[in-house]
């Protein structure tokens, strides 16, 4: 035991410790270890930044609905589909700018602005995993419309639904389902965006404390123009009870057009989503309500990050929908296009196209509808994986749409086929609700504070080992099992007999990841959040393990319930390992490797020679 001990301590206090250890301190009562225990994280990936497994929220693939559930949501699939294919235009709204008032009317009647306001505010009442199908028709069809309804329910007043008051929600929920009323998420200003901490919006309160005044703007704001209630982020003084110190703190509203004081400017005209309102909005001394205050004083910015947060698993849900009519597309010219004597679907290079297309959007439907169903089964602990989903599906969905645009070759560049309205739309999706980069700097920053609160915690009961044996020789045995080659995370149990040799590559992966994490903590300590080319390889690599891992478990389950499509999901499941397996063990290390840090060196002082020259810095050839 004492030399296990030795081994894995610190270097500078294995005999320290060894000291301690034959003093034998008094044992720590058992209420003492459990009050300084840190809060448990149920989250799959926040416990791979730690080289731990904790599968409740990815084996068995979650299957929350009832048979009610799902014959309601059956139920609606037809009447949505229905409207896409006789009502709604996706052209022509595009063309227009717009969506006509009629669509609008029937997308009202559908519910399909209330999906999930409870039955007795007027809405459908539904659940994440069935308002994420319904988002799946939408996306196979019109983005831009999708947009006006996403903005709408997914942020515009989500706020509502997570932190209102009874009252409130009394108030505003019938309005936002039955009584027609748009609302809108007003976050984003011209010097806050991405930093949303930054923002200049500012509500006063009223000297006898009855109502804020709000002044400020924001910028591109998804349905700004249309919307009569919005959620509004604004700076507010706030007083420490302590110290007495004021200080700005951002604090959520819930304000309306009718307030007074509320304009917005002209649409904006942009690349894509043009069917969607986009416009800056304005506020000119707007007099809140002390009880339009959505959540509590000061806490605006958890209000924000969480709605965003609870609404990231639409977007994978929107997009595999998306990737599934960009891949019918091309399975279509495939099958009646022939060149040089054959259809193209014979050719080698494009089913290997297909095939690709077909691994990134299964793994994308099972990231969605895993994180929904942990959602509506309860989880809190979901908002690394809602993270991973929205810039794993921005980015599939990009790759999806424009290899089935070279498929199609010069027809899919023809606006008549919609594939480039499809690519025009899906641009943004790596840029709003939290950018790409930004995300994944989330993953990997929030990963690595919970990876060093358990080493801080083994450095604590190092301090005390007489007291804290049992934390010691878990951490000891696990390090030494996985040195030797022995032990380490086993997913095999979790997944169907063919799956075996996929599970192994997946677990390999997480072990040498936890490993990779220490090492970077080690290195770099709280100064790893300016390596971000470390983190984004860092970020990668944790997005190859999710999908690993959720589409394991989801073949598993076709394999177990005997679907007809168990055999291709398996298939699917096994080709995704493989690749993501290889470019996971990349990332991490590219993340560690001396000639990469090297390499990211260069790149900056690459960037600062042209940041100073104002562009491209070379001597052209010809003079």
């Amino acid at each position: 035991m004492l030399k296990v001990i030795e081994k894995f301590a610190p270097p500078n206090r294995a005999k320290y410790l060894l000291r301690l250890y034959a003093t034998a301190a008094p044992k720590a009562s058992t209420a003492q270890r459990e009050a300084k225990k840190p809060q448990e994280n149920a989250s799959f990936m926040a416990n791979i930044f730690r080289g731990n497994l904790a599968s409740t929220q990815v084996f068995p693939y979650p299957d929350v609905l009832s048979a009610d559930d799902k014959e309601l949501t059956s139920s609606l699939i037809d009447p949505f589909e229905k409207f896409f294919l006789e009502v709604n235009d996706a052209a022509k709204n595009d063309e227009a700018s717009k969506i006509d008032d009629n669509t609008l009317a029937q997308l009202w009647e559908l519910g399909a602005f209330s999906i999930q306001v409870p039955n007795d505010f007027g809405g459908l009442g539904l659940n994440n995993t069935q308002y994420g199908r319904l988002c799946q028709i939408v996306g196979a069809n019109d983005l831009g419309l999708g947009i006006t309804i996403g903005a709408h329910q997914s942020i515009g007043f989500k706020g509502i639904l997570l932190y209102g008051t009874p009252e409130q929600k009394a108030k505003y929920l019938p309005q936002v389902s039955t009584g027609k009323v748009y609302a809108a998420f007003a976050l984003t200003e011209p010097s806050a965006g991405s930093d949303a901490g930054s923002i200049k919006c500012r509500a006063v309160k009223s000297a006898d404390g009855k109502h804020f005044v709000l002044n400020g703007s924001k910028i591109w704001i998804s349905n700004g123009g249309i919307a009569d209630i919005m959620t509004v982020f604004a700076q507010t003084e706030m007083v420490d009870p302590v110290s007495g110190e004021k200080k700005d703190k951002v604090t959520a509203f819930i304000v309306e057009r009718g307030f007074g004081g509320v304009t917005n400017g002209a649409p904006e005209k942009k690349m894509g989503i043009k069917a969607s309102n986009t416009a800056e909005v304005y506020f000119e001394d707007v007099k809140i309500p002390i009880e339009n205050v959505l959540g509590q004083e000061g806490e605006g910015f958890k209000v924000a990050m969480n709605i965003l947060n609870n609404g990231r698993f639409g977007m994978g849900a929107t997009l595999s929908g998306t990737m599934k009519h960009c891949i019918a597309t091309a399975v279509d010219h495939c099958n009646n296009r022939t060149q040089f004597g054959k259809k193209l679907k014979e050719y080698k290079a494009i089913q290997e196209k297909l095939a690709k297309m077909c691994l990134i959007q299964y793994a994308t439907e099972s990231m969605a509808f895993q994180i929904s169903q942990n959602m509506d089964a309860g989880s809190q602990d979901y908002h690394l994986e809602a993270a991973i989903s929205k810039v794993f599906a921005s980015e599939a969905a990009w790759y999806v749409c424009d290899e089935s645009i070279q498929i199609l070759g010069g027809m899919g560049f023809m606006r008549a086929t919609g594939l480039e309205r499809v690519m025009r739309d899906l641009r943004i999706f790596r840029i709003f609700e939290g950018t790409n980069d930004i995300l994944r700097l989330f993953v990997a920053l929030t990963g690595i504070q919970y990876a060093g609160s358990h080493l801080k915690e083994l450095q604590k009961a190092f301090k005390n080992p007489a007291a804290n044996l049992g934390l010691i020789f878990k951490e000891a045995s696990r390090r030494a099992a996985s040195t030797v080659g022995m032990g380490g995370i086993d997913l095999s149990p979790f997944v169907a007999p063919q799956l075996t040799a996929s599970a192994k590559e997946a677990g390999e992966c997480i072990d040498i990841f936890g490993k990779t994490v220490e090492t970077l903590l080690v290195k770099y300590g709280k100064n790893i959040i300016h390596e971000q080319n470390v983190l984004n390889r860092l970020a990668d690599a944790a997005i190859d393990i999710y999908s690993m891992v959720v589409t394991l478990s989801r073949s598993t389950r076709a394999v177990n319930e005997k679907l007809e499509t168990a055999d291709h999901e398996v298939q699917l499941t096994k080709a995704w390992c493989y690749l993501a397996n290889e470019r996971c063990r990349t990332n991490l290390k590219h993340a560690t490797s001396s000639s990469h840090i090297q390499s990211y060196k260069e790149l900056s002082d690459i960037a600062n020679t042209i940041l100073e020259n104002g562009g491209v810095k070379t001597t052209h050839i010809v003079g």
